[in-house]
């Protein structure tokens, strides 16, 4: 006769019955991300497939242009973009936004990684207030400081300058960069900096020494982020730079589109904006895995 523990009855127990998961919530998971991965894929269409027939146009005749405005080029005439560089001054403009471009990233690196250690490692009257200074700056409209901000850096004697273009550019991206590194740096270990003041090392060489090390996915995505923004900066510079010998890819471009329309090179102003998409796309293809590095290595700390 078997009993409760013998092994032959044990294993001839029936498993116990695993209840189905609900229904409706599969149904509805598949349906909503089905939904959210249609919708990607037509937003990155929408945002592609101009991209694509501007940099296929760059290619083409303006007769191709006007005639056949959805077929590929014909002939590939490599010539407009020489045209467009030469000619149409686009070199000139290009080289204008690198250096202002490439300075004010720095100096926005440098200023606001300083300004969010203070505010993320020291207390001090006013710094909650000053904090709230910078994430308020990030909500008001750039355009309501453009009347003052001209007379500023005009009675500084900046105006039509690279170093004025860059310490505006500099300034309005700190909103944005001190809020996030501010972040990213409470994240990082007090140890390390208190070992260091003991041994005898300065509060800028904490920063310097360990501190922007530590934070260097943080800097790269900042770094990234105000370089595309600065890059495509149109009305900063359209009011701040009238002298057409410093004009940046932007004014270039929005200039060329006037005067070429007049004399139908539509081909070279296609070239010309193929030539400005070229460092935004260089740089997002080389740092988009840094991009999400940074924005998530303050959250795993």
């Amino acid at each position: 006769m078997a009993t409760l523990t013998d092994p032959a009855r044990i294993d001839a127990a029936p498993a116990p019955a695993v209840p189905d998961p609900p229904t409706g919530r599969t149904v509805g998971s598949r349906v909503l991300g089905g939904t959210s991965q249609g919708f990607v894929l037509v937003w990155g269409a929408m945002v592609v497939f101009p991209l694509l027939w501007a940099v296929l146009s760059s290619f083409k005749s303006d007769a191709d242009i006007f005639k056949s405005p959805w077929s590929l080029p014909s002939v590939w005439h490599w010539d407009n973009f020489s045209r467009a560089w030469n000619e149409s001054h686009i070199g000139t403009y290009f080289f204008n936004s690198v250096i202002v471009v490439c300075g004010g990233v720095l100096l926005t690196l440098l200023l606001s990684s300083a300004v969010a250690y203070v505010l993320a490692r020291f207390e001090f009257p006013g710094s909650r207030l000053l904090y709230y200074v910078f994430v308020g700056g990030m909500v008001f409209p750039g355009f309501m400081a453009l009347v003052p901000l001209f007379f500023v850096v005009q009675n500084l004697g900046l105006l039509n300058t690279y170093l004025g273009l860059i310490l505006v550019y500099a300034t309005h991206g700190m909103s944005f960069s001190v809020f996030f590194l501010t972040a990213f740096f409470r994240t990082q270990s007090k140890e390390l900096a208190e070992a260091a003041l003991v041994d005898g090392c300065s509060h800028w060489g904490v920063l310097f020494r360990i501190m922007l090390p530590l934070a260097r996915p943080g800097l790269v995505s900042i770094g990234i982020f105000q370089f595309l923004g600065m890059w495509n900066e149109y009305l900063l510079p359209l009011v701040l730079n009238t002298d057409e010998s410093r004009y940046l890819v932007t004014q270039g471009l929005a200039n060329i589109a006037v005067t070429q329309g007049y004399h139908s090179d539509f081909s070279g102003l296609f070239a010309g904006l193929t030539i400005s998409i070229l460092p935004v796309l260089a740089v997002y293809l080389a740092f988009h895995r840094q991009i999400s590095t940074g924005m998530t290595a303050g959250a795993l700390k």
